[in-house]
């Protein structure tokens, strides 16, 4: 059972913020300027997770070493910045977990693998404020490596064993895990299929956003006392 959290931490893209339409907008254009036709979103959103160098490996069939990854990344990330909260928003139940943890003053962040002008560029579209936001770009070795989840605890001026971190990828929870953060795997979010979530070494394995207040109910509830248990 997990600890009642001083602090939570999310992964941003497929767990806090649904931004598949958005990024698939984009490598959609990205493709048309090349004269390719477009993809089924279906096709795109898993891969979602994985930013640029995952949508223009299955979108273009290119790897950062291919010569034209640089300017194709680029224009990717350009056309992505136009619109970048056009339909991202919130999944289904976090703008009430976000409300009811303000309420609670129980502070919360993101990290993410996102480049930092794009993440705060998002989030000040969609008017969210976390306590502390890390991006890919903010230290020298991002996720998989749990540096940007320790600096972040650093930021809140908590021990990570205090901290929950959420997240959608694999990578997610190898860093939480590095980091010694209690770790919580979203089935809703960008799943890529290479490995099956519950191989991923979670603490806990969710379906739902919801989910997530009924882990910090339970979180909250009181230990039975040895005595109690015994007299049952």
């Amino acid at each position: 059972m997990l600890s009642a959290p001083q602090a939570i931490l999310f992964d941003l893209d497929g767990t806090l913020l649904d931004t598949a339409p958005d990024m698939a907008a984009a490598l959609n254009r990205v493709r048309a300027e090349q004269g390719l036709e477009p993809m089924p979103f279906d096709e795109i959103r898993p891969h979602v997770s994985n930013g640029a160098r995952g949508l223009l490996g299955i979108g273009l069939k290119i790897t950062p070493d291919h010569d034209t990854y640089g300017p194709m990344r680029d224009r990717f990330l350009a056309l992505y910045a136009e619109d970048l909260a056009v339909h991202t928003c919130l999944f289904p139940g976090l703008d009430a977990l976000v409300d009811s943890l303000a309420r609670r003053a129980l502070p919360w962040g993101v990290v993410t693998n996102k480049p930092g002008e794009l993440t705060r560029r998002l989030l000040e579209a969609l008017e969210i404020n976390p306590a502390v936001v890390v991006c890919g770009d903010d230290l020298k070795r991002a996720k998989p490596h749990p540096d940007p989840l320790l600096f972040a605890a650093g930021k809140l001026r908590l021990s990570p064993d205090t901290i929950w971190y959420i997240g959608d990828h694999e990578r997610d929870i190898i860093a939480g895990n590095a980091a010694h953060m209690p770790t919580v795997a979203g089935r809703w979010g960008y799943l890529d299929g290479e490995r099956p979530i519950e191989t991923w070494g979670a603490t806990v394995v969710i379906d739902r956003p919801e989910d997530i207040a009924n882990l910090l109910a339970r979180s909250a509830e009181p230990a039975a006392s040895p005595d109690a248990v015994d007299a049952k």
